[in-house]
């Protein structure tokens, strides 16, 4: 994936996402010892940067593909992007998720458009029900993370980032199932100035830090992380980018996320959900390394249950 495809990418998509705000605060650059500039992706369409890979990925099939529609599995910010990207664009979006999926993110599917189909909650029963959408209804299925015109998609945010502040030392992203760390690090390499990729991971779902020292995609024993939206693993479209382009995946805790999360609402005043505070939690933990340098960081969603908070 080179710069053009990236700048294409994003010009293709402007009409249908937010360029979004970008937050500083004296008091967190204190706190970190850096000058801290959040692209804030909470105040994405749908309430996360899942919406410009959705988009762009739907806008790259062929008039027959979009008649027929597409389809997805997720259980959260992804389901409810493709649905708002495929009724954007009027194209039938079905999408499967796990019966123990939150009420809440079953009804935000339906209201984007999307055409709900339940599964039991495990992956093969999810690839199973999106394979058989594929068979009856011949429709498009689109990978959440890895898929080069998803990545490329999520890639958009670091590039309007680096628009706004060219001269960042490092961009910060969490990292689920690669797609936004993959695509933030190919911006940071043709848009920045010798600008580096970092990534944040919860001890709890550190597969990518674990794939990057065995360089082979490894998975999780356990999910056990208030990280939600951070428990898929790697794919080989995102896996190789990640390895080129990314210079350090820094581990964090349960009670650091919740502290950065903490940090988060009170003194810029959003609503993050915890996998965002993943990368702000990296930072904290990173603080002599990036000491007196300008870093980005990726708030990635706001979509959490403000009525189960961790603090």
């Amino acid at each position: 994936m080179d710069k053009q495809q990236l700048i294409d990418c994003h010009e293709r998509i402007k009409p249908f996402i937010h360029n979004t705000p970008v937050l500083t605060s004296r008091l967190l650059n204190e706190i970190s010892d850096a000058n801290l500039y959040f692209k804030c992706e909470n105040f994405q369409r749908m309430g996360a940067f899942k919406m410009r890979g959705a988009a762009n990925a739907i806008m790259q099939l062929t008039h027959e593909q979009k008649k027929n529609g597409v389809v997805t599995h997720s259980s959260g910010n992804f389901a409810q992007a493709l649905s708002l990207s495929a009724k954007s664009l009027g194209v039938k979006a079905y999408i499967v998720m796990p019966s123990s999926a939150p009420q809440v993110k079953k009804e935000a599917v339906k209201g984007y458009g999307g055409i709900l189909v339940e599964c039991e909650p495990n992956l093969a029963a999810r690839e199973l029900a999106s394979d058989q959408i594929v068979q009856q209804h011949g429709a498009t299925f689109i990978h959440p993370s890895n898929d080069d015109h998803v990545i490329l998609g999520q890639g958009t945010a670091c590039k309007e980032l680096l628009e706004l502040q060219p001269d960042l030392d490092y961009v910060v992203a969490p990292v689920g199932g690669g797609g936004l760390i993959a695509g933030t690090a190919l911006s940071a390499h043709y848009f920045g100035n010798h600008c580096k990729t970092i990534g944040g991971e919860p001890y709890e779902v550190d597969d990518a830090y674990r794939s990057l020292q065995s360089g082979k995609i490894e998975t999780n024993r356990s999910t056990n992380t208030i990280a939600d939206g951070l428990k898929t693993q790697l794919g080989d479209r995102n896996f190789p980018i990640i390895q080129k382009h990314v210079q350090e995946i820094v581990r964090v805790t349960e009670e650091e996320i919740i502290a950065a999360m903490r940090l988060i609402w009170e003194r810029l005043k959003i609503v993050c959900e915890p996998s965002s505070a993943v990368a702000f939690a990296a930072v904290i933990k990173r603080k002599e390394k990036l000491r007196d340098k300008k870093v980005g960081i990726i708030i990635s969603g706001g979509n959490v249950d403000i009525s189960h908070l961790p603090f």
